[in-house]
Parts: C-alpha cells; structure tokens; sequence
C-alpha cells in the first residue's frame, strides 16, 4: 500500500504532467511540422497531402513541411513515422496500402497499423482509373479483356508497388474478367504513370488525382473508373460495373495520422484544423478539381475503418494471390 505522503506526491507530479501537457498542446505548434508522404512526387498520395497541408499550415501558422519517401508500397515511409517522436511535429499519410493491405502483403513489416498509429481524421478518398498507353488497340474494357484474353501476359500493367491498391484493382478487374497481365511494380503512382505514357507498360489501374492530368491530355486513354459511380471529373467515362462487371468497386482512402502516444490535446487541435482545412471551400474545390473527393472523420471512425480494413483486404489479397513479401 502506498503511504499518504507518496500518494499525494504522486497525484501532484501526476496532476503537473497532464497541466504541462495541456499547455503545450495550447502553445502547439511552435515549429514546422514535418507530413511524411510515403510514396514519390507526383502520385495521387503526394498531390491531396500538399492540397491539403497547405491550407493547414496557414491556419496552424506553421509550416506544414512535406517529405516524400517512398518503397515498398508506402510501407518504408510509414514505418519512419511510426518510429518517431510523438510530439505532433510527425505526421504521416495513412492510406488503403499502407495500413489495411499491408499487414496482409508484408510478413516482416515495421508497424502495426493499429497499435503504433494515433488516427487523426480522413482528407479525402479517390477512385481509380483504368488507363492505357495511346499505342494499345482498346477503346473501352470490353477492348482490353478481349486483347488480354487473345493474347495471354503479352500486356503488361503497373502499380505503385507489390500489395498497393493500384496493384489490387488490377488484380481484382483481371479475377472477375479470368484474364491476365504481367505486373510491374514501380515506387508510386507518378512512376507508374510515366512508365505506361512512355510505353514501358500498356495498362495502369491508377489512383484518379494523379493520372486524370494524363488523361485529359491525352498521354494515356481513359478506359473506366472503379467506383460504382462515375466520376465528376470525367463524366464521359464509364465505371468497370457499367461495363459488364457489376458491383466492381476500387477506391483509395487518405487520412493523416500521427505516432502513438501523442498527447490527446494535439491530436483534437490537428483534427479540429485538418476538418476545418479539407471543408474550406478553396480546398475542397482544389480537390474535386484533381479528381479527389474531400472527406473527414474522427479518430474514431478512422480506427474503426482501419480495423475492418486490415480483415476485408486480408481476403482480397489472399484471393488475388498475392504472397507475402
């Protein structure tokens, strides 16, 4: 049992701690924030984060310093963070790859998903893509199952990495059409998307943000988007349910997350200001326009999604047939 006199003490040293705690979190932030985005320059991941950091740091009135470093499917970047201080000056972007599908693709992987991540809130979810290079004869999806099922693994497609949701949608369109392609992984969306507009790859079921300016352009074809409702940014092009696999869904969830253990008072400060930041009207707009669709949650609600994440992908892997790394 512990003596009156201790116990005092310790409720007093107790008491102080929480007290300096709360005052720092008012004074918070008195430096940049560091936003780690775990995948390369140019992909769907890197352009919602710098949207939004943007609008965050002028309202945190610090910088919100971005730092892309991508590998293994966003897993190598994460880890980095899940590693670092918990003092909200470490952030990371979590994504559908980095922690719902990545304990399913990953056996050594450097994280847990659940337990070393304190979630903070959603920014924004983005359907994927289904493009090809000019040079491939397919005008539509019916085009391109025909030419894949004529000739077997002589088309080859890219993704973000082994395990990415660019490398499952492509699995998933390959499982319900019984065809197949060669996969190429590359560190991220803007890698993948320069090889298929540079003809080292055909096909590339990649995130919308970061292949639509190649579409609009004209650098690759847009054959169909994977979510069950087309896209407002590209409103002529039909989704993969509509032509001829119903119930087809593929999409991307984006969220900012912080270490584990980072004082609760931070974490309600940054989700007050990345909720106010993604629903300003210039952000959200911002957002639409590059094929993202703005949208927050709580911590709660984000861990919730988290955990059932991690069961539904473990599936979708397990019937891709994508082994573990």
């Amino acid at each position: 049992m512990i003596a009156a006199p201790k116990f005092a003490r310790l409720a007093v040293a107790l008491s102080l701690a929480v007290a300096a705690g709360a005052a720092g979190a008012q004074n918070y932030p008195t430096k940049p924030v560091r936003l780690m985005v775990p995948f390369p320059p140019g992909g769907s991941t890197d352009i919602v984060a710098r949207i939004v950091a943007q609008k965050l740091g002028s309202q945190l009135g610090q910088s919100v310093v971005i730092e892309n470093r991508g590998g293994a499917g966003g897993t190598l970047g994460t880890a980095v963070v899940a590693k670092a201080a918990p003092d909200g000056y470490n952030l990371v972007v979590g994504t559908t790859s980095t922690h719902v599908v990545a304990p399913s693709v990953y056996q050594k992987l450097e994280y847990d998903p659940v337990k070393d991540f304190a979630p903070i809130s959603l920014m924004a979810v983005t359907p994927y893509l289904l493009v090809v290079n000019p040079n491939v004869q397919a005008k539509s999806v019916k085009d391109l199952v025909a030419l894949m099922k004529a000739q077997p693994g002589k088309l080859n497609y890219a993704s973000a990495g082994v395990g990415s949701t660019t490398h499952l949608a492509m699995e998933m369109l390959k499982g319900v059409s019984q065809t197949y392609a060669l996969h190429i992984p590359y560190n991220g969306n803007g890698p993948a998307g320069t090889a298929v507009i540079a003809g080292q790859v055909e096909i590339l079921f990649g995130s919308l943000p970061a292949v639509l300016p190649h579409a609009k352009s004209g650098r690759v074809r847009a054959l169909a988007v994977g979510t069950p409702k087309r896209s407002p940014s590209l409103p002529d092009v039909p989704t993969v349910a509509e032509s001829g696999y119903p119930g087809f869904d593929a999409s991307l969830w984006l969220a900012i997350m912080a270490p584990a253990g980072t004082p609760a008072p931070v974490i309600e400060r940054l989700h007050k200001e990345i909720v106010a930041a993604v629903s300003a009207k210039d952000t959200a707009e911002t957002l639409d326009k590059n094929g993202a669709e703005p949208l927050t949650s709580t911590p709660g609600e984000l861990a919730a999604i988290i955990k059932d994440g991690v069961v539904k992908y473990a599936k979708v892997v397990k019937d891709a047939g994508v082994k573990p790394e």
